[in-house]
C-alpha cells in the first residue's frame, strides 16, 4: 500500500507570469506547461532534482479573491496521494470532512480531486491512474 504523504502542492496566483518570475527567480524552480492534461492554465512545478528530498508542485490561476492582506495565514494548497480514491474519499467523509472539487480525471495520469477538513482546510487527494480519462 502506498503511504498517504503529501505529494505535491500547489500555489494559486493572480498573475501567472509574475508568480513563475517570482519562483524562478528566488529558488530556481522550474515550469512546464500542463493545461493540455488538466484543461486549464497550469504548470508544474519542478523544485529540485529527482532523488533529492522534496515535492514538486503546480501553478495555477487564483480560484477565488486574494486573500486579506493582515490574514495570519496564507497557504498553499497540498496534495496527498492514495491508492483507492473512492474508499479514501469515504473516510474523509466519515470524520467530518467535506467534498470541495468533485474527482476528475488527469486523463492518462491519475484522479484528482479536493476536499475541507473539519477545520476548514483544502487539501488535494491523487490517485495514480494511468487509465484516467
Amino acid at each position: 500500500m502506498t503511504n498517504p504523504r503529501p505529494v505535491h502542492f500547489e500555489i494559486q496566483a493572480d498573475d501567472i507570469d509574475r508568480a513563475k518570475a517570482f519562483y524562478t527567480e528566488v529558488f530556481g524552480w522550474r515550469f512546464d506547461y500542463y493545461g493540455e492534461s488538466t484543461g486549464l492554465p497550469y504548470y508544474s512545478i519542478v523544485t529540485g532534482e529527482e532523488g533529492e528530498p522534496g515535492i514538486n508542485g503546480g501553478l495555477l490561476p487564483r480560484s477565488s479573491g486574494t486573500p486579506v492582506i493582515d490574514a495570519p495565514v496564507n497557504a498553499y494548497v497540498v496534495t496527498v496521494a492514495c491508492e483507492d480514491y473512492d474508499a479514501t474519499a469515504e473516510r474523509i467523509y466519515a470524520h467530518g470532512g467535506e467534498g470541495v472539487a468533485p474527482k476528475y480525471a488527469l486523463p492518462g495520469m491519475a484522479w484528482q480531486g479536493y476536499f475541507k477538513d473539519p477545520e476548514g482546510n483544502i487539501f488535494g487527494l491523487h490517485q495514480p491512474d494511468p487509465d484516467a480519462a
